[in-house]
């Protein structure tokens, strides 16, 4: 009785402070999706299916664009099905759509939340409506998770525990400088003033950056994107590995972009491909010729791009001051060495 009484003061207080219960704020957990629905499911959209993630500025986006040369695969980006909020399993993660969905009276779903079937037929949708219409038999999203790193994985296994998982790495120093210079480019809105100052002077006079002499991040902002991009590499590929096990495959972007055809040959077998299909290289080699990413922040900002060289590696030993050097390393030595990169 006494804590039945301490519950509904609980409750009562919640409701006064909140003007709500806490029915109407969360609901249960999403249930993973089972090997039965899966089978279930993939008699409807039978397509295999995998997806690209990266930390921002990791070379996702090139790497999509080759991988989806080949003429079984079709990948397109930025779907954001388990990286970027609102997620996938926001379409059901409403509580009363959850009771809805979970309804005992609901003979549709034989006694089980239809939640995971839903995200999942939705998913499929989406990912197999483009591949029917290019006749391709293997599909793929590209999302970075920059935003949630391991988590990211552990969302994608609920609901596609049978898909692929590829992960690619870029040395943290040259992806947390393009990933600066793409939010000068095209997401000023997240700059503070101190950014703003530090953008302007690189526009009015941009060699002393490119030089080294003077740094394009704040202190705070360079310990924040080395920490990040830490976060990112350990968790995913910790992830990865755990939960995916022989589904689950790694690259680096400086491997790819030294060896096109080694590295997406790789993948294109990780992925069932057929391999012996005429044409394979020669079309990794016309992909190549474009650079759309490029294009598109010489639209957007010629000011900045002009001083800036698209996919290049090792920028930062160039445009690292001293400092930016010292700190990036304090945060990222392990994690560098662990991907073969150089701490010097």
């Amino acid at each position: 009785m006494t804590s039945d009484i301490i519950t509904r003061v609980k409750l009562a207080a919640r409701i006064l402070l909140k003007g709500t219960s806490p029915s109407k704020d969360h609901r249960k957990d999403i249930p993973v999706i089972t090997p039965e629905e899966v089978a279930q499911i993939k008699q409807f959209f039978p397509l295999d299916k995998f997806f690209i993630f990266g930390h921002a500025r990791s070379g996702t986006t090139l790497l999509a664009r080759l991988i989806r040369v080949h003429p079984e695969v079709h990948c397109n980006w930025q779907a954001h099905f388990f990286t970027r909020p609102p997620l996938l399993e926001s379409l059901v993660a409403d509580p009363e759509t959850g009771a809805w969905l979970a309804r005992r009276s609901n003979r549709w779903n034989e006694g089980r939340d239809l939640s995971p079937l839903v995200l999942r037929a939705a998913g499929d949708f989406i990912l197999e409506r483009q591949a029917r219409t290019l006749k391709k038999r293997i599909v793929g999203d590209k999302s970075p998770n920059s935003l949630l790193d391991g988590k990211a994985v552990t969302h994608m296994h609920a609901i596609y525990p049978d898909a692929r998982l590829i992960y690619i790495v870029r040395d943290g120093r040259d992806a947390v400088l393009s990933h600066r210079f793409q939010t000068f480019i095209d997401a000023t809105q997240h700059l503070s003033k101190e950014d703003w100052d530090i953008r302007a002077a690189f526009v009015r006079h941009p060699e002393p950056f490119l030089q080294g002499e003077r740094s394009i991040f704040t202190e705070k902002g360079i310990r924040c994107a080395a920490e990040g991009w830490v976060r990112n590499v350990s968790e995913t590929s910790e992830a990865g590995k755990e939960i995916y096990k022989d589904h689950y495959i790694s690259l680096r972007f400086e491997d790819l972009l030294e060896d096109h055809w080694k590295e997406i040959g790789r993948l294109w077998k990780f992925l069932e491909a057929n391999m012996e299909l005429p044409g394979l290289e020669e079309a990794i080699a016309t992909e190549l010729q474009q650079n759309p990413d490029a294009d598109w922040q010489q639209q957007k900002a010629g000011e900045i791009a002009l001083s800036l060289q698209k996919g290049k590696k090792d920028s930062w030993r160039e445009m690292f001051t001293t400092r930016d050097r010292e700190i990036f390393l304090d945060i990222a030595t392990g994690a560098l060495q662990a991907w073969g990169y150089s701490a010097e």
